[in-house]
């Protein structure tokens, strides 16, 4: 039976880890990206291969950065010889009033969060989707690319895009055979928000109808499902994994 492979940026981050260790479970080799966590992405890679008897490995690569996701395939390729998943996961945040928010700060939000899933996305379809006329490709977004959030404009501006590049390229690439589906998490409790007193934490809560915050592994076993050949018919979509709160 052929082993399939993943290949998840952001992998060492707290969403990215779940994401990671549920492939990894479910029998699949994981290529994990990082471009600042290194040494957490390196230990992951021992951490699912002892586990899960399964072949990872760490990439490293600036995603918004044309020439260094170029450079990340290249590095995978040395590894694998097919790719079946993609998942766009790498990601950065910014609280701020719109007024202050820079022109360097805006594009470094749009490089980061949706040039990045865009760098990504060409470099696995070229080289391996739609030659091999298969695969998924799953984009991590936001509920605020749906609802937008105030300060933080660009975040939900790029997030908003992602939705927007996730139904227009399902659309391009069906008839090759290829998937391409989008999660909208809600509030998830990661290091992203280690910035927010309790107060706001209660009041996140309160405001979700399930009452509870959710969990890297929430996201996880959803991107499971979506990239499964149980979600065949599903392309295009945007799921929202949020407890209730946008609706």
């Amino acid at each position: 039976m052929h082993m399939k492979n993943a290949l998840i940026t952001g992998g060492a981050g707290g969403i990215g880890t779940a994401i990671c260790r549920e492939f990894a479970k479910n029998g699949y080799n994981v290529a994990i990206h990082c471009f600042k966590s290194r040494d957490a992405a390196r230990a992951l890679a021992e951490e699912l291969e002892s586990i899960y008897k399964i072949k990872s490995i760490p990439l490293y690569a600036d995603v918004a950065d044309p020439a260094s996701v170029s450079a990340m395939f290249d590095s995978y390729g040395r590894h694998f010889d097919s790719l079946d998943v993609l998942i766009n996961n790498a990601g950065i945040a910014q609280q701020k009033l719109f007024t202050d928010i820079t022109a360097e700060e805006w594009r470094k939000m749009l490089s980061v969060n949706l040039d990045g899933v865009f760098y990504c996305c060409q470099q696995a379809l070229r080289r391996y989707m739609l030659p091999s006329h298969c695969g998924v490709i799953l984009n991590i977004s936001s509920m605020w690319g749906q609802a937008g959030a105030s300060c933080e404009v660009h975040y939900s501006a790029a997030k908003a895009g992602v939705i927007g590049l996730t139904k227009a390229l399902a659309k391009e690439v069906g008839l090759s055979g290829i998937r391409v589906n989008c999660i909208a998490p809600g509030v998830i409790m990661t290091d992203m928000m280690k910035g927010f007193d309790s107060d706001t934490l209660d009041a996140l809560k309160e405001e979700t109808p399930l009452n509870s915050l959710g969990t890297p592994q929430n996201i996880a076993d959803a991107a499971v499902f979506l990239c499964s050949d149980k979600a065949c018919f599903i392309t295009g979509q945007t799921l929202g994994v949020n407890g209730g709160f946008i609706i």
